[in-house]
């Protein structure tokens, strides 16, 4: 039977929350400086996508070699290496003389970045229990709100917009000497399942071809999704900027602050829509914020009014806060259980081509165009992933035939906490939904980055 993890370590704990800030402050930061970078180096707006692709390539690279990276070292070793990492990357940045330098920055930073979210996440998964999984990842969040706040203060102080990424800089290098510090506790902890939600005599994995998860129009209908959705955070979060400044008239102190306060409702949209999304069931709670998205893009969309387009952002944020964590934790429903993992892989590469491709298309129609192609683009963007949705939810799982819904079930079939539906259950226990166990809570994902969300 499975056992419950042991309180988690203060120091530890703080350690975890404080590194899953610091993951968000890089993408805050770049919304904010990026005029100021491309001025500085003069080069077209659109050559942001460069950094985030660079990124991108290498938080895909990193997250996917950490479990390699864990086994010889150990997690706080990888969190203290890859802290620096970030550290020395960002510090990359303050001094960097030209764009191609700062592309090979990025690259590093999403090395960094990568690792640090790959083994926060496998370690907090066994030792904190899913109550703080929530938590940690709402906290990236709040990191990409603070981190417009930073760039802005600088640049309303009359300071370089690397003065912006030099004191993230110096921020994880604290964090990567904290981490070197506690190294040793790290190791010394003995992760253990939450109660009904890990197992011990878990009935074996059912093993299917790769092809035939290939071959199913729902998986790659899902990883479509989950691209369309990040692409719309990331672009949201990146543009608003330089459409409230130039598009809207409002001042460069007071947009950065509103592009805060979109990054702000990503992390209240979390914790609170977490406890709605059981209550209610993810499908409703999904089929509302998807409308909420359309809802805030068609307000960014309406010319001329920077209040609607800063009420548009907010309700933007707040509704999409909830999507990339339920539509994760529903893919079994959609997919069906054998076929859950391979699929959870490809939306999240998917939605780490999304967060690179979209945003950067968008900054060649914003160079070529107007700025003010964003908001109808994000209002197109949004439909898109509410008819996929549908289209996704009205079809059966694969592999599975016409079934009743069982406990823990909305209405609709779709089990209620995602993939915990599907998985087996202890040893002579029967299966049960997520959503039925005690203290069971919808894990919130970031970075998109991913994970990235992610993000």
């Amino acid at each position: 039977m499975s056992t419950s993890p042991a309180p988690p370590r203060a120091t530890l704990l703080l350690l975890a929350y404080l590194a899953f800030v610091s993951l968000g402050l890089p993408d805050g930061l770049l919304g904010v400086g990026w005029p100021s970078i491309r001025a500085d180096f003069g080069v077209p707006t659109e050559a942001v996508g460069l950094l985030l692709t660079a990124g991108t390539v290498g938080y895909l690279a990193s997250s996917v070699l950490a479990g390699f990276t864990l086994a010889r070292l150990g997690v706080g070793a990888l969190l203290a290496g890859s802290t620096l990492l970030a550290s020395l990357a960002l510090t990359g940045y303050a001094v960097s003389p030209g764009l191609a330098v700062l592309v090979g920055c990025a690259l590093v930073l999403g090395l960094g970045s990568g690792a640090i979210d790959s083994g926060l996440n496998a370690y907090a998964a066994g030792a904190f229990g899913p109550r703080h999984m929530n938590w940690l990842h709402a906290f990236f969040g709040l990191g990409v709100a603070i981190g417009p706040l930073i760039m802005t203060a600088a640049l309303s102080a009359g300071l370089a917009w690397r003065w912006g990424y030099g004191i993230v800089a110096g921020a994880q290098l604290a964090l990567a000497t904290a981490f070197a510090l506690t190294v040793r506790a790290w190791q010394r902890r003995a992760p253990a399942p939450e109660p009904g939600v890990g197992t011990t005599d878990a009935a074996p994995a059912v093993r299917v071809p790769v092809l035939a998860t290939l071959r199913l129009p729902a998986v790659w209908s899902g990883a479509l999704a989950f691209a369309l959705y990040v692409a719309i955070e990331v672009s949201a979060g990146l543009w608003a900027f330089l459409l409230l400044t130039q598009g809207r008239g409002l001042s460069a102190a007071v947009a950065g602050g509103c592009v805060s306060a979109y990054w702000g409702s990503l992390f209240v949209g979390r914790v609170v829509q977490g406890v709605v999304a059981e209550r209610l069931g993810p499908r409703l709670v999904l089929r509302v914020s998807l409308g909420g998205m359309a809802l805030g893009a068609a307000l960014i969309a309406v010319p001329g009014s920077a209040v609607l387009a800063v009420l548009g952002l907010v309700v933007l944020g707040f509704a999409a806060a909830p999507v990339f964590p339920l539509l994760t934790l529903t893919t079994a429903d959609r997919v069906g259980a054998a076929h859950a993992d391979r699929a959870i892989g490809l939306q999240i590469g998917a939605a780490g081509v999304g967060a690179a491709l979209v945003p950067t298309g968008l900054g060649v129609l914003i160079s070529n165009v107007s700025v003010q192609v964003l908001g109808p683009a994000l209002v197109v963007l949004a439909l898109a992933l509410i008819v996929l949705y549908e289209l996704g939810a009205r079809r059966p799982a694969a592999g599975s035939g016409p079934e009743q819904p069982g406990p823990g079930s909305d209405a609709s079939g779709l089990a209620a906490a995602g993939p915990a539906a599907s998985e087996p259950a202890a040893s002579g226990a029967p299966a049960q939904s997520r959503a039925a166990l005690p203290d069971a809570d919808y894990p919130l994902s970031g970075p998109v980055r991913p994970v990235v969300d992610g993000r």
